[in-house]
């Protein structure tokens, strides 16, 4: 039964509210029903005393909504429209003890941001009929869903019908292409909006919503865990605009299409949309809505989708709003703790947190890691070919019998013996075997190992990865201004270096290269593996060769992975030159040479290329010079972008939309530091980590994170109910946040100091933890009261005031006055190509770098460095990369003039014309791009340049 369908069965305002909810059956009353006329009189009798009751009530709710949003209600008018909704309630057998706030209405009239409370089921998107029409509904209308697809009564706060799609299965929508009347299509950009207008013609308006219409409000008490998990949306000021454009458009409609992405977010995103329109009345009963989805914007893709509509899928918004509600919950409940036992620690989350513990559990790793010395023992092996000895490395795999392990030799007497037995014994071949090694071509790029090869090859940021991602895949104009999206349309005659930018250009050669892979022959290596022993193989030595016998689609994607397969072994990677010459010319070629190297390469052919023609088993081998070597057991490396995304996604940690957002957080929240492309974590990172492994230990175990991911696949499966899962943890979770809350904040400084001992007092002279003021007192660890510092003081404090050292002080971060004075210009450099010079001088609005001198007539660009701290210290680089701004980020789609990316005292600027928009500290400069500044252009955070001209009649009237 789908949206559509349900037009003319009940009768329900669809934010939740009084009006008309008593009319609605729960679900676990609609399957009770009977075909007996005693059945259907009882529940007749009951549904005109229901109505009667929210007749009244919708006469109350009336009169309390067209007051002034600012006028105070009249106390009687409440406690009736309480009372009604008390009795409406009863009457459904529903929890009467709700009160009329939560009954969906919104509880800022007229003001921004919009309050809406809901009850977070999902509610039925059809436009009511009146109740009359419901009496008069056919005996074969009544149908209800089988129990199966049904949510239990229970789930609801408010008497909502809550019908499930599984799969999208049984819908009745007809096709939507070709056009039967006017269309209204909501994408999510401007940009994909742009195209798919152009595909699908002048009787569909494509409007884009920018993301999320509706969210959780971010403050507490959003979620209400006593209250059935019933949740308040706000809707951000920048979303009224767009949702004011979607409502326009279909004035005069006949369909509306939720085309927003095929995921969980973006079913979310139509529903929200769905549940605003009905709210603002936009919807009318004939109308139909429909949810499309397409994986590529193509215009045969998109006409496709087109022809198969579908309802909302109920469980993928039950998923959505399982995560949404859990991560806040996680997120609101933990945080405040933090800001009270850790200060300047600013947040925790599911995802966010086990992230965060996989870094500081490899920390520690390496904190604890003892480097080991081991020694390995190689030999150089003769052969002798037409009277001429020659040489080929081997290295000692078996002692004793034995196996050899990496630590098994641990001092260089051992080794020495190894070397003495060695020299003094006779070798044969004790085993050949030669393989051919097939590596198949890699599958096609998903989400995760692109972000990992970008990051791996192309050294980019995951969110970054995914933003210039996101720009491909919607498209971009080839030719004749029509855009092509290029991460699905693979073939193109036109040229792309011209209209991508080399960023762009880059990963969309790098997702061309893997495409063409996975249709590609696999590799084939062909090695060779010859074993070496003495008479009891008590020491056996073992050489190996490979080599390329076919690239396959190696000749397109170079896969680090397979090459190593092909010279994995040192003595193949060190003579890998010698073997492309030998695979380039004929055998005959070296015999024919006369010179002594290429007789020696001759027999290098015979002996590594093909050593399984040129040796058999009992062949004696002499041992010729032994070499040791000393190494050393190296700690583990620290996780760089690409290889946190991979460990993430083999412990099933979060999902691959979220990687970029998860790791973007950690370093806003200065949990951590990109160095070098390495993550390194900062040690206000590890106390988080650490406070929330002593004391939520389920919200850092991997398994827990893993498992909880898994139920909500099950849940957008239609196997697992939400709102179980939801009470199931909070159950647990809130007993944890008590106790943490009754932990005072000595007994979090103590645990700290023991976990970080090492960390926190090695530097002290000699190691002592005496005081050196009071000589009684001891150095311990301390939270600041005062700001976000920690340090390292006495513990006879306020008796001794001493500080031995301070870590994320506001001192430290904090710049003093006067240290971003300059008292003279002074030289960085020269403009690399030019003899500009590049100067740093002092101004009165600040410190700024000019490029070029100032001369008459002439002025020369500049740029201000009032927000780089220690300016003395400025580099070339840095007032180079100052000086490229403004830079052009392309036109405006609706006039065509320029948008700029501007640099300013305050910070960056995105300007059209004369509208400005400040760049946001958590998004970085480098990464705006063209759809960004329309976004921050777009919403009501801007303001105005310059003086208006004045109107023609304030000129006359002066």
């Amino acid at each position: 039964m789908t949206i559509n369908d349900k037009k003319k069965k009940t009768s329900m305002v669809s934010d939740g509210s009084l009006e008309g909810a008593p009319q609605v059956d729960a679900p676990s009353q609609l399957a009770k029903k009977s075909p007996s006329k005693t059945a259907k009189s009882a529940k007749d009798a009951k549904s005109e005393s229901t109505k009667r009751t929210a007749v009244n009530a919708r006469k109350v709710v009336k009169k309390v909504s067209v007051s002034k949003s600012k006028e105070k209600v009249p106390k009687i008018q409440m406690d009736k429209v309480s009372k009604l909704a008390s009795r409406a309630k009863k009457v459904n057998g529903l929890d009467p003890a709700i009160s009329s706030v939560t009954s969906g209405k919104s509880l800022l009239v007229g003001e921004e941001p919009l309050l809406v409370v809901s009850d977070s089921s999902v509610t039925d998107h059809r436009k009511k009929t009146s109740g009359k029409s419901t009496n008069k509904r056919k005996p074969k209308e009544t149908k209800v869903p089988t129990k199966s697809n049904k949510v239990p009564t229970k789930q609801s706060c408010n008497p909502v019908l809550v019908e499930v799609n599984q799969n999208c299965a049984g819908t009745t929508i007809g096709p939507l292409y070709p056009p039967a009347g006017k269309s209204v299509v909501v994408v999510e950009s401007f940009t994909k909006a742009k195209n798919i207008q152009r595909y699908l013609g002048d009787m569909y308006k494509v409007l884009p919503s920018f993301g999320h219409v509706r969210d959780l409000a971010g403050r507490s008490g959003s979620v209400r865990p006593d209250d059935d998990f019933s949740v308040v949306w706000e809707v951000p000021s920048d979303a009224l605009p767009h949702l004011k454009n979607i409502k326009d458009a279909l004035k005069g409609a006949d369909n509306l299409i939720l085309a927003s992405d095929p995921d969980r977010e973006g079913e979310a995103i139509a529903w929200h949309i769905i549940e605003m329109l009905q709210q603002q009345k936009a919807i009318h009963n004939k109308m139909t809505v429909a949810r499309v989805v397409f994986h590529e914007i193509t215009e045969e893709s998109i006409k496709s989708a087109m022809k198969a509509p579908r309802d909302i899928d109920t469980h993928l918004i039950h998923a959505y709003l399982a995560r949404r509600v859990l991560d806040y919950l996680i997120g609101f409940s933990i945080s405040p703790l933090l800001w009270r036992k850790l200060p300047g620690c600013q947040s925790a989350g599911r995802v966010q947190s086990a992230a965060l513990g996989i870094i500081c559990d490899r920390e520690k790793e390496i904190d604890e890691f003892k480097s080991q010395e081991y020694w390995t023992v190689e030999v150089q092996f003769k052969k002798m070919e037409l009277g001429k000895a020659f040489c080929f490395p081997s290295h000692l795999t078996h002692l004793e019998s034995k196996k050899l392990e990496q630590l098994s030799i641990i001092s260089q007497a051992e080794a020495e013996k190894i070397k003495q037995k060695t020299s003094t014994t006779k070798f044969k071949v004790v085993n050949l075997k030669r393989s051919k090694t097939r590596r198949n071509p890699p599958a096609p790029y998903i989400t995760s190992t692109l972000q990992q090869d970008a990051a791996n090859k192309l050294h980019f940021t995951a969110q970054y990865t995914m933003k210039l991602a996101q720009k491909l895949y919607e498209g971009i104009s080839i030719s004749n201004d029509e855009s092509t999206g290029l991460i699905t349309y693979m073939r193109t005659d036109a040229s792309l270096s011209g209209v991508l930018d080399e960023d762009s250009l880059k990963l969309y050669t790098l997702v061309w290269s893997r495409t063409m892979a996975c249709q590609m022959e696999p590799m084939i290596i062909d090695q060779v593996q010859v074993d070496i022993g003495d008479a009891g193989n008590s020491l056996v030595f073992r050489s190996t060769s490979s080599k390329i016998e076919f690239s396959g689609y190696q000749a397109v994607y170079k896969d680090p992975e397979a090459a190593a397969i092909g010279n994995k072994d040192k003595e193949g990677s060190a003579h890998e030159e010698i073997f492309n010459i030998l695979f380039a010319l004929k055998k005959t070629a070296f015999c024919q040479q006369s010179t002594k190297q290429g007789w020696e390469v001759f027999l290098y052919l015979i002996l590594f290329v093909d050593m399984g023609k040129c040796f058999k088993s009992g062949d004696f081998l002499d041992p010729g010079q032994v070499e040791l070597k000393q190494h050393h057991t190296q700690p583990p490396s620290r996780y760089s972008e690409g290889s946190l995304v991979k460990k993430m996604e083999d412990l099933g940690i979060g999902r691959p939309s979220t990687y970029a957002s998860t790791i973007k957080t950690l370093q806003d929240r200065k949990y951590l530091t990109v160095k070098s492309r390495i993550l390194n974590p900062e040690f206000r990172g590890r106390m988080v980590s650490a406070f929330l492994s002593h004391h939520f230990s389920e919200v850092t175990d991997y398994g827990f994170t893993a498992d909880m991911e898994t139920e909500l696949d099950n849940v957008s499966a239609g196997v697992t109910e939400w709102k179980r899962l939801l009470k199931n943890y909070w159950e647990r979770f809130s007993s944890y946040c008590e106790q943490a809350g009754k932990v005072d904040i000595q007994q979090v400084e103590k645990m700290l100091e023991g976990t970080f001992e090492d960390f926190l007092f090695a530097s002290l002279p000699d190691g002592s933890r005496t005081c050196p003021s009071c000589q009684t007192g001891t150095l311990s660890f301390k939270v600041s009261r005062y700001g976000e510092g920690y340090f390292i003081g006495c513990d006879q404090h306020p008796k001794c005031k001493y500080i031995a050292k301070t870590m994320y002080g506001e001192d430290e971060e904090g710049v003093t006055q006067g240290s971003n004075m300059l008292s003279e210009p002074k030289l960085l450099g020269l403009k690399p190509g030019s003899n500009d010079k590049i100067l740093l001088k002092n101004g009165p609005y600040g410190v700024y770098v000019q490029l070029g001198e100032d001369r008459k007539g002439h002025s020369p660009k500049r740029a201000s460095v009032s927000k780089i701290k220690g300016v003395d210290s400025i580099t070339l680089d840095e007032a180079l990369e100052l000086l490229r701004y403004p830079i052009t980020l392309g036109n405006h789609p609706e006039d065509g003039q320029p948008i700029e990316l501007k640099l300013g005292k305050f910070g960056f600027t995105v300007k059209h014309r004369r509208t400005y928009a400040s760049v946001p500290k958590s998004m970085d400069p480098k990464d705006v791009l063209l759809e960004d500044a329309l976004n921050l252009l777009s919403s009501k955070d801007t303001r105005q340049s310059g003086r208006p001209k004045r109107k023609q009649g304030l000129k006359e009237a002066e």
